[in-house]
């Protein structure tokens, strides 16, 4: 390690990701709240320290050269790393006493959050959990550049390289209208029933909706050209009669109130979604991640039956 003074600074390094990111020295100085010609300056004084031009430039675009863009992730790099220096410094005292960014995917955060959150708040009543809801795609890449501290991912996606904390395996159901054939049974449904069923799936950029594909393709059914936005849309959707769909046991105690459904489980091996807390690997958080994925594993809800029991339907 060199001991002598380096001839750029971390703020300088800061204003070269947000040129690389923005594509614009005005936008760049916006995020950094800077002016632009004090940005300019900066990183004219970065590339004559390097040695390198970082960027090409005229009166109509940005673009990082070759040798720009390789340095440029190495000084994301080192800027997380210092971001996770002064956060394990800020949190010797008590890593639980302030904010944390965690990411959680939409088809997780309506059934699991209502419940979690004043659990939390009990638990860590210093602690603030700043919830991020949106696809695994966004919340991966998030955490991978250190703006989310953590997410709650279901693990067959591609998560990236990660430490995890298993919180549940999440089983998927059938679910149909009332009186539709395939609902009337309450043993577990077969591939070979399921065949040419007419089935709805969540629309692109779900995770749920490949591992559900995945499955319905083994099945060989048919997927409806209608694509839902939500797992209450697809509840909706079947109850009106446009077709059965597969909903987590997580979503089942909600969707089975809005919506007049009847569920069935699914023979083994049953598909299933594995629930994980995940985050960077090296962080300082680490130690306070597992106490909050030990709290998530304690109020998870339990499985839900079959199908809700009621009196004989007189099949």
């Amino acid at each position: 390690m060199r001991l002598q003074p380096h001839p750029f600074t971390l703020r300088q390094l800061q204003y070269a990701v947000a040129v690389a990111d923005s594509l614009s020295f005005r936008k760049a100085a916006t995020l950094c709240h800077v002016s632009q010609p004090s940005l300019s300056a900066q990183l004219a004084q970065l590339e004559e320290a390097l040695g390198v031009r970082l960027f090409e430039r005229d009166k109509k675009r940005v673009l990082p050269t070759a040798a720009g863009q390789r340095l440029v992730e190495r000084a994301r790099r080192l800027l997380l790393e210092a971001d996770d220096l002064q956060e394990e410094a800020r949190r010797v005292g008590n890593p639980l006493d302030g904010t944390l960014r965690i990411g959680i995917i939409p088809t997780v955060s309506p059934y699991l959050l209502p419940s979690l959150t004043p659990a939390l708040r009990r638990r860590f009543a210093r602690l603030t959990v700043a919830w991020v809801e949106d696809k695994t795609e966004v919340l991966t890449r998030e955490l991978a550049a250190g703006t989310l501290d953590a997410a709650l991912l279901a693990l067959e996606a591609d998560v990236g390289d990660v430490e995890q904390d298993i919180i549940a395996r999440d089983a998927f159901f059938l679910v149909t209208p009332k009186g539709h054939p395939l609902g009337a049974k309450d043993t577990p449904v077969t591939p070979s029933e399921l065949r040419d069923a007419k089935v709805l799936l969540l629309d692109e950029g779900h995770c749920l909706r490949a591992q559900a594909l995945a499955f319905c393709t083994r099945a060989r059914t048919h997927e409806q050209e209608f694509r839902a936005t939500s797992l209450s849309t697809l509840a909706q959707m079947v109850a009106g009669g446009a077709g059965v769909t597969l909903l987590p046991a997580l979503a089942l105690p909600t969707e089975s109130r809005r919506a007049d459904l009847d569920i069935r489980p699914i023979a083994a091996p049953t598909p299933h979604r594995t629930l994980a807390l995940v985050w960077r690997r090296g962080t300082p958080l680490a130690s306070a991640l597992k106490q909050l994925s030990a709290v998530l594993r304690e109020h998870y809800p339990d499985t839900p039956p079959a199908r809700p029991r009621g009196p004989a339907r007189g099949r």
